[in-house]
């Protein structure tokens, strides 16, 4: 059975979504997907997702279609790197908000809303978007990394190592650890009013009450950049989309409401949202030629793989080469012929093959010429000379034949043209000085 693929690029981590089945009139119901998530840790998240997805495709050969996230231009640049280097070209390119919008209309849950905020809450940052969603437009959006979901682990690390209860770490280890201990706690207390986790340095001790008091600023700025945005974008919006990891947190849905005056969509699993919804927008990709170019020679303008179906045409570089190899022949010989002093009559007496082999490019301007009737073109070699330009000659195989006859001293040899006699030179010519 074939399905598809859907894949978020995340600061923290890579999510991946695929559908159980389509329906009988090819819809993808939005609750029902195969979710896996895999932490980013110490590895560069695009080559990352690129290795996983890999592993996918060859692990469920009836995936026939994958949409991949992406967040700004510069991200889906890395990303098309990342995916050259494994050797994928069966993937488009989605934007974020465009995924979010997808599957949010799917689920029903914007049905009625013409103009929305989107407000993305992610591990490295915070984006807010003004879409347009009949006909998907982005209108106006900001990004910024002053407030992010490291920040509030950082926020409930600090308290925790000034209540006295947690020690500070003596590596960047043991910082790590505890960091990701804070960011347990943080998620468990979007559904529990608190926690207590132990750890080597100590307890965990933390409330929902003052999870709020401490992160209470840092959302209230967020709110005011997301209200500025509307501002600046122009643009009344009906409702805000609260997406990402942090969206669970039950505090910024209450201050974007406050702040707003719309309604707060929180959608089911927030921080899968975009996965899910580049898998609903998953299509085909048309099968294309392999290209061998090298990764520094993509597109860093297109947003899709057609770059992969223009492979270079080397035969027409070896055509030029072949056209430069004789013309270089051509001028030795004439080069020779000329300083023996016999350069016309070297050229009366081969004109003829000369021309068969040779063609004379034309010039943007006509010029009038006084030619020499004895080496006229013949008007029977004109289809003969256009021919050799259009079309380089054909390779010569190399055998084991019979050697040609060896030439006389005064016989010059060019490979590609007939052999040249040089006329002896009478001694009176060029008389030698007589012996001191």
């Amino acid at each position: 059975m074939s399905s598809v693929l859907g894949v978020s690029v995340g600061a923290g981590a890579v999510r991946m979504a695929r559908p159980h089945a389509a329906s009988s009139h090819g819809h993808i119901a939005p609750h029902s997907f195969d979710l896996q998530t895999i932490p980013v840790g110490e590895h560069q998240v695009e080559e990352l997702a690129a290795e996983a997805i890999g592993v996918t495709l060859e692990a469920t050969p009836g995936i026939e279609a994958t949409a991949i996230a992406y967040r700004s231009e510069q991200h889906a640049r890395a990303i098309r790197a990342s995916m050259a280097r494994q050797q994928l070209t069966n993937y488009e390119l989605v934007p974020e908000i465009i995924a979010a919008i997808e599957f949010a209309q799917s689920t029903g849950d914007i049905r009625g809303i013409s103009s929305l905020v989107v407000y993305d809450l992610g591990s490295s940052g915070l984006s807010v978007s003004v879409v347009d969603t009949q006909t998907r437009e982005v209108r106006h959006s900001e990004r910024t990394s002053d407030i992010s979901g490291d920040y509030l682990d950082s926020l409930i690390r600090e308290q925790q190592i000034a209540s006295g209860r947690i020690a500070h770490p003596p590596d960047p280890a043991g910082l790590a650890a505890l960091d990701a201990l804070c960011r347990e706690a943080k998620e468990q207390l979007s559904t529990n009013t608190a926690v207590a986790l132990p750890s080597e340095q100590g307890l965990v001790l933390l409330a929902q009450e003052n999870f709020e008091a401490l992160i209470m600023l840092a959302i209230e700025s967020s709110a005011r950049m997301a209200r500025d945005v509307i501002v600046r974008s122009d643009r009344p919006v009906h409702g805000v989309l609260l997406i990402g990891g942090c969206a669970r947190i039950p505090l910024i849905a209450k201050v974007l409401e406050r702040w707003m005056g719309v309604p707060v969509i929180v959608p089911e699993s927030p921080e899968t949202v975009t996965t899910r919804g580049a898998a609903l927008l998953a299509r085909p990709v048309r099968p294309v030629r392999q290209a061998t170019a090298p990764v520094g020679m993509l597109d860093d303008d297109a947003l899709s793989p057609a770059w992969l179906s223009a492979p270079p045409q080397r035969g027409r570089k070896r055509e030029i080469n072949g056209a430069v190899l004789t013309v270089s022949a051509l001028a030795v010989v004439a080069a020779i012929g000329l300083g023996l002093g016999y350069g016309p009559q070297v050229l009366e007496r081969d004109s003829q093959s000369s021309e068969r082999s040779t063609s004379v490019a034309p010039t943007s301007a006509p010029r009038t010429t006084t030619l020499d009737p004895q080496i006229a073109v013949a008007p029977g070699t004109t289809a003969e000379t256009e021919e050799s330009v259009a079309a380089p000659p054909p390779r010569r195989q190399t055998t084991t034949s019979a050697p040609a006859p060896t030439p006389g001293p005064n016989t010059i040899v060019v490979p590609g043209l007939p052999p040249i006699v040089v006329p002896t030179i009478p001694p009176e010519v060029f008389p030698f000085p007589p012996p001191r």
